[in-house]
């Protein structure tokens, strides 16, 4: 798997999941896009359908997925939760980003 979900973002998930009432099986599915300053953006859904395009695996009682043709992109990122006084959101930290935007929403590899 390209990704792997940190505890912290895990648990995260799960309580956006029980806030939202989603379904069973839900699955957080993670992606790129075209897009931003930099060229590439990040995207974050939920889903409760994966197929044989996806690379679907489990961190801390959370499903993950994400589609294979996204590997070269995302393979080695570690997605996380910040929590601080001056930011709250998910973090990628994607060790084949080249360069990134100054506010952090896009890259390029």
């Amino acid at each position: 798997m390209g990704v792997t979900l940190t505890e912290k973002a895990a648990d995260e998930v799960k309580k956006i999941i029980t806030d939202q009432n989603l379904p069973e099986g839900t699955v957080l599915r993670v992606g790129v896009q075209g897009g931003g300053c930099s060229g590439f953006s990040y995207s974050l859904n939920f889903d409760t359908d994966t197929s044989d395009r996806d690379r679907v695996a489990e961190f801390h009682g959370v499903k993950l997925a994400v589609e294979k043709k996204y590997d070269p992109y995302l393979d080695g990122t570690v997605l996380d939760f910040y929590d601080g006084l001056e930011k709250r959101g998910f973090v990628f930290n994607n060790p084949n980003v080249v360069k990134s935007c100054g506010c952090g929403s896009s890259f390029q590899v």
